[in-house]
């Protein structure tokens, strides 16, 4: 190999790995500070209430979305710490619209014993699971890493779904339904109350 060639294989080298370096090294950024409800937005009946008490985020009464409104995000790793409870129905949903009805973004879902089979774990409407991965009333660590990617030539969005740092799955979406969007919890129906203590994101190149 040449003197040229070789510098020229060490700086895409450095390079390379700067960009790798530069990934791993993401930090995580709190969306909840505990104590209020600021950043997040409610969307839906007025007769829904969300909440914070005791460094807790709750969600109760009728149907609605709190919806975090500061700016959208596209590649990134987002995680919860979230409790349903027995009979509950929730969602943790990513790349939504600032105004989101039910069908808007993707939703992971947040069901241990509803009546809707569909279970915590899923995307709800593209990948489904059934087994109960969580028990009611049991806090649980819920992460999501999103990114735009292409596989065997085709554009896609990879998403890997990850529940008590066991990763479930990863789904692939090549129809790339949702481009970019806001995050948001969902508030099922008057049966359910969803807590959540801990809300945070990385972002990703």
């Amino acid at each position: 190999m040449s003197a040229s060639l070789l510098r020229l294989f060490t700086v895409s080298f450095l390079l390379l790995a700067g960009s790798v370096a530069g990934a791993a090294d993401g930090k995580w950024e709190s969306l909840f500070d505990g104590k209020t409800l600021k950043g997040w937005d409610k969307v839906g009946s007025e007769d829904s209430e969300w909440s914070v008490k005791e460094g807790l985020l709750t969600g109760s009464g009728q149907a609605s979305m709190l919806v975090y409104s500061t700016r959208p995000y596209k590649n990134f790793r987002y995680r919860a710490e979230i409790k349903i409870n027995d009979g509950g129905n929730s969602g943790m949903y990513f790349r939504t619209t600032p105004k989101p009805g039910f069908t808007d973004g993707y939703e992971a879902q947040i069901d241990s014993t509803h009546s809707d089979p569909i279970r915590t774990g899923s995307i709800y409407g593209m990948c489904h699971v059934y087994q109960q991965h969580v028990k009611p009333d049991t806090w649980f660590h819920y992460e999501i890493e999103v990114r735009d990617d292409v596989w065997r030539g085709r554009e896609m969005t990879r998403i890997k779904v990850t529940i008590d740092g066991n990763e479930l799955y990863e789904y692939l979406d090549f129809d790339k339904t949702f481009k970019e969007g806001h995050f948001a919890f969902q508030q099922h129906d008057p049966g359910s109350i969803v807590h959540i203590r801990k809300v945070e994101v990385m972002e990703l190149p």
